[in-house]
């Protein structure tokens, strides 16, 4: 089967130019909603837009058919109009050097035998036109890069370098939410609606090329009948990035609801998985952990072992970090006497002199920085966990809003709190940096209270806090087996 282009992709995520076709003043239909998009996410290339009353839409005046559009004016299409008019929106966009068409269009491969042959056709026309149909069936595009926002519905994530697709609109659009919430930004996101001429895997083939993306990840119900050439071809993209797949349709109920969606056939739930671990891919149980997975490939260098040691501001944390990290292909890592007695001179006796390392209340100003240095740089550790960031700040927000503040010397203390969280996230990052090795900042205030100077701080450095301990080790768990991999060639 012919492939896209590159240079199809190209005029997808990086058009020179976007002509909305079928175009409406109805701010309630999609042809309104993909030009409003499209101009408010701050698209800085040409905007058209075409409809049959002409007038103008958003500002913008329209044109009757694409057969009226300047040539070469606008390389991707965004198709809104009905069903019947796509051959010649194709014909007539293709004529004036469109290359690429995302159709927004229903009624395609998932509505039955009859639109099973319709969609046949529309990409028999589309290889004749030698352009690229994204889609049918399709929520739309973004690519921050280029500004572009080329969806019937939000969001317009922030910019990052999470290459997502998705065979479903609702689950790239929980991506692109997530990516936005916590900081860590999206390069370009796709719903692949029925992939009739442009699959997930061709998507996060073209991702792992582009050197504004680090990591793929990828909603699937289903592979299509070729499973064999999905493998190879996953097998060969995981040697250039890190690939994350969530996968729906798992259990017989979720198979029949895949079906109906997008007239996908989800494959033996078995096989799948087995197929993922040899094709190096991670495969995720749930949304949450398939984001937590990809923001971690995107913001923390790969562990080159095991070796895990844990850092905390009190105990309860530890522990059930400690069970997590038990329960993965991780260490918690035996702490090294040398690396004991460091620690030893930086706090006093009562900490917890072992692996999860329980400060124990018992830091000062300088304590958690200088520890975390000390942790990271040991060459018999590979990677650290941080928790407690934010407790401060959180004692600092009752501070502020009593009815005491700011006298007896809250101001003070407030503005103190509130810089040491800060300043532990920053140090968190900086070792990252410096040492080459991963250091997870998990907590729940993250969610809680994204506010709060901790998880605030760690957003603004580009890395990603995680809302529970758990989470953290599941993530690096994954990072983990990743490398692991890549050593192993």
């Amino acid at each position: 089967m012919t492939r896209p282009t590159a240079e199809q992709f190209q005029a997808l995520f990086d058009p020179r130019g976007v002509v909305v076709a079928g175009a409406s003043s109805h701010p309630g239909k999609f042809g309104f909603v993909s030009l409003h998009n499209v101009l408010a996410g701050g698209y800085e290339g040409r905007v058209f837009a075409t409809n049959r009353d002409g007038g103008s839409i958003l500002g913008i005046p329209t044109i009757p058919t694409l057969a009226e559009l300047p040539d070469g004016a606008a390389d991707l299409c965004m198709v809104c109009t009905p069903k019947g008019a796509a051959a010649d929106v194709l014909r007539d966009g293709a004529s004036r050097g469109v290359k690429a068409f995302f159709f927004t269009t229903a009624g395609y491969g998932e509505s039955g035998p009859e639109g099973r042959r319709d969609e046949e056709d529309l990409v028999a026309l589309a290889r004749e036109l030698g352009v690229l149909v994204a889609g049918p069936n399709g929520q739309g595009l973004v690519s921050t890069p280029a500004r572009l926002c080329a969806q019937i519905v939000g969001p317009n994530p922030v910019r990052g370098r999470i290459g997502a697709a998705s065979q479903s609109g609702n689950l790239v659009s929980s991506f692109m939410n997530l990516a936005s919430s916590s900081g860590v930004g999206i390069s370009r996101g796709i719903s692949a609606g029925n992939a009739a001429m442009a699959s997930v895997v061709d998507y996060v083939d073209w991702f792992s090329n582009d050197p504004e993306t680090s990591v793929g990840l990828a909603y699937l119900e289903g592979v299509g009948e070729d499973g064999r050439g999905w493998f190879e071809r996953m097998r060969s993209i995981t040697t250039r990035m890190p690939v994350v797949v969530y996968k729906g349709g798992a259990t017989a109920g979720g198979a029949r609801a895949a079906a109906s969606h997008t007239g996908s056939l989800a494959s033996d739930d078995r096989v799948f998985d087995g197929a993922c671990r040899q094709a190096g891919v991670t495969r995720a149980a749930t949304v949450e952990e398939a984001f937590d997975t990809a923001a971690s490939f995107a913001t923390q260098p790969l562990p080159k072992g095991p070796r895990v040691v844990v850092v905390t501001t009190a105990g309860g944390w530890g522990v059930v970090t400690a069970d997590a990290i038990a329960g993965s292909d991780l260490e918690l890592v035996a702490l090294p006497d040398d690396l004991r007695r460091s620690i030893d001179a930086k706090l006093p006796p009562r900490w917890s002199r072992s692996n999860p390392v329980d400060l124990a209340g018992a830091e000062t100003r300088d304590t958690i920085p200088e520890v975390l240095e000390l942790v990271a740089a040991h060459p018999d550790v590979d990677a650290v966990i941080l928790l407690g960031v934010g407790i401060q700040s959180n004692q600092a927000k009752i501070n502020k809003t009593g009815r005491f503040y700011p006298d007896h010397g809250l101001e003070r203390i407030v503005d103190f709190h509130e810089r040491q969280d800060a300043r532990y996230a920053r140090t968190a990052a900086d070792v990252s940096v410096s040492t080459g090795k991963p250091v997870l900042v998990a907590s729940e205030l993250a969610v809680a209270d994204p506010t709060n100077p901790g998880p605030a701080t760690v957003r603004e450095t580009g890395r990603y806090c995680y809302p529970t301990p758990q989470r953290a080790v599941r993530a690096m768990h994954h990072m983990w087996r990743h490398a692991r991999r890549l050593e192993r060639g």
